[in-house]
């Protein structure tokens, strides 16, 4: 019996962009496509198959040891993006300034997917999602910069809402305008 179960849920990749120097800029560079490897997007800074821990799992692991990689991609909902732009005091917010690698239209409560769902692309690339990405003040600088005073507002405006963080389980190929496909595990919520 399989472990994870197709919904019907589709939704539609509307932007891409990779971070490509991190220590630089959390910003983002848009582009209509990108190639998705084992160690995510070429280029990225946030790629790679291992990466160093940080602060969200020192309970886990000290600072700066070498772990598996499942934070290779920031993907955010277009519409938890828009309630973000809202709370922030402006019209939009622009995905590159958050970081995004990628962003998603049409998929409900989009942060709150139960970790290991999938994201299937049309050419069967497959996304698992580690967890919600919480927000850090990283983007406020690049916010506040074309929108001064915003990105202040951003890490309380986007406790929730930030999207979640995700590794390439299968190679491939993601387009502006690709359907993805929303996959669940197929157990029940943890209820200890």
């Amino acid at each position: 019996m399989p472990a994870l179960k197709p919904t019907e849920i589709t939704g539609e990749v509307v932007w891409i962009g990779h971070v490509p120097d991190r220590d630089a800029s959390l910003q983002s560079q848009s582009a209509t496509e990108a190639p998705l490897t084992y160690a995510g997007i070429p280029g990225e800074a946030h790629g790679g198959l291992t990466r160093r821990s940080c602060s969200r799992v020192v309970s886990q692991h000290p600072r700066e040891t070498e772990i598996r990689n499942v934070r290779q991609l920031s993907i955010v909902s277009a519409e938890e993006l828009a309630e973000i732009a809202a709370d922030c005091g402006v019209d939009a917010l622009n995905p590159s300034l958050v970081g995004a690698s990628m962003v998603v239209m049409g998929i409900p409560d989009f942060t709150h997917l139960p970790p290991s769902s999938r994201l299937q692309l049309p050419d069967g690339a497959t996304l698992v999602i580690d967890m919600e990405n919480r927000p850090c003040h990283l983007p406020a600088k690049p916010i506040n910069a074309e929108h001064p005073g915003a990105g202040d507002r951003f890490k309380l405006a986007a406790r929730g809402k930030r999207g979640v963080t995700a590794w390439v389980e299968r190679e491939g190929l993601v387009r502006v305008g690709d359907p993805v496909r929303l996959h669940i595990p197929d157990q029940r919520a943890w209820a200890p």
